[in-house]
């Protein structure tokens, strides 16, 4: 089992910026790729960007230039900084990790309101 638990969400105006950070527990060794996702009420769970036990990142287009992923598997943890943040970007933001076997873990989420 892995377990996530997220942190760092909140209130920014446009604009502003929010770094979000995962903490991963328990079969540490099981995890290959890391990510965040978002999701909407009334809308799927979507990719925001992931990255890979060996750092190659995946961002989705429209965060790109705009929110970085970062991993250290040193301290067990992936983090997303995002910039220039849009009240489009308000969501639940949910850390997945998956692992060698493909089983996927989630955490519980952190809101990001971005708003005037």
């Amino acid at each position: 089992q892995v377990q996530l638990v997220e942190s760092g969400g909140g209130l920014v105006q446009p604009g502003g910026s929010l770094r979000l950070s995962c903490a991963a527990s328990g079969k540490i060794f099981s995890i290959a790729d890391m990510g965040w996702y978002r999701q909407t009420p009334g809308k799927q769970r979507e990719l925001v960007a992931a990255i890979t036990n060996g750092g190659t990142t995946n961002i989705v287009e429209s965060v790109k230039g705009r929110f970085t992923i970062s991993r250290d598997n040193a301290r067990n943890a992936v983090y997303l900084q995002m910039n220039s943040l849009k009240p489009e970007d308000t969501a639940v933001y949910y850390c997945n990790a998956l692992t060698w076997k493909r089983n996927d873990y989630w955490g519980p989420g952190t809101q990001v309101t971005v708003s005037s």
